[in-house]
């Protein structure tokens, strides 16, 4: 009874999961980050160079966008028309940009990004402990097959066959699912750790890291009630994302968020564009949000967000 009742409350989980990462829609950027219609004419109009800077400066100055492409320029979209969010990718196979785009997954046939990563990750703890309830109870049956403590039946070839089905399902879902939980320890995904985020002073593979806990909410939320449903739980709105401790921009000594700075080489935080009100606790909770610093640091305002050349990226 309790093989049994264990083994309907996996797989139940298992399935709920899987249905939720299947059909959850991957979430598109809003609005406010599409041309309008001038724009797009303008772009299409304008000669590349400084006219086209103009209007990507004009169309990006209020977003709360901090990284850029490998030549520096803001990432735009050529198909979609609009200025990419931070850690939104256009998915070729979808054929549209995804917010916080992981990867696409053939086998749930969907992009893994914002609105499902969760459930994504839950999907392969669930499935994995499904494999391992299985070929931990069909282990004994196992022993017995080699040992000739079976009957002489055909179902002896359906348990080996579960066992080893079971077996090797469990170690490859255990290093994919292992994989994860360390991406989302330093809050990366899987386009992130093969091309690192640019921001405007530099490349910073870990730019968006916030510390373990604070990345550990962001996927899974602040009630903890919900971390192991498979119900939406991930804070934010997929458009903007906190940072991490970044070096100033020497470029913004002028800027009212560098005029408390002592030295250009200090550690401050990252243009504080606006963020929603569901992300913005997670920057008050420490006085630090860098994993390997132990000063405490307030945060600066001011930022701007020129466009220096116009990239299109697919």
């Amino acid at each position: 009874v309790v093989c049994l009742v264990a083994y309907h409350i996996f797989f139940m989980l298992f399935i709920w999961s899987y249905w939720k990462t299947i059909f959850t829609l991957p979430m598109n950027p809003s609005k406010e980050f599409h041309l309008s219609y001038s724009d797009k004419e303008s772009l299409e109009r304008e000669p590349r160079g400084e006219s086209q800077q103009e209007v990507l400066r004009r169309a990006a100055k209020d977003l709360p966008i901090y990284t850029r492409t490998m030549s520096g320029a803001i990432r735009y979209c050529d198909r979609c028309h609009l200025v990419k969010p931070d850690r939104c990718h256009h998915c070729s196979i979808c054929d549209k940009c995804i917010l916080k785009m992981d990867h696409h997954c053939p086998w749930v046939n969907n992009c893994v990004g914002f609105s499902n990563y969760k459930f994504f990750l839950l999907f392969l703890a669930y499935s994995l402990l499904y494999c391992l309830f299985i070929a931990a109870t069909d282990l004994q049956y196992f022993i017995k097959f080699w040992t000739n403590g079976l009957p002489d039946t055909q179902a002896k070839f359906h348990i080996m066959f579960l066992f080893f089905a079971a077996a090797m399902f469990s170690v490859s879902l255990s290093s994919l699912f292992g994989y994860h939980c360390w991406l989302v320890s330093k809050n990366k995904s899987t386009l992130e750790v093969f091309r690192a985020p640019i921001f405007r002073h530099r490349t910073d593979k870990n730019g968006f890291s916030l510390g373990f806990s604070k990345n550990l909410r962001q996927v899974f939320g602040d009630e903890k009630k919900y971390w192991l449903v498979p119900v939406f739980s991930s804070l934010g709105d997929g458009c903007s994302f906190p940072t991490c401790l970044v070096n100033q921009d020497p470029e913004q000594a002028s800027t009212p968020g560098a005029l408390n700075s002592t030295s250009k080489n200090e550690n401050h935080l990252f243009p504080a564009k606006p963020l929603r009100d569901s992300q913005s606790h997670l920057l008050t909770d420490t006085p630090s949000w860098s994993e390997t610093s132990g000063k405490a640091e307030k945060g600066k305002v001011g930022m701007s967000n020129p466009a220096l050349t116009m990239e299109n990226e697919t």
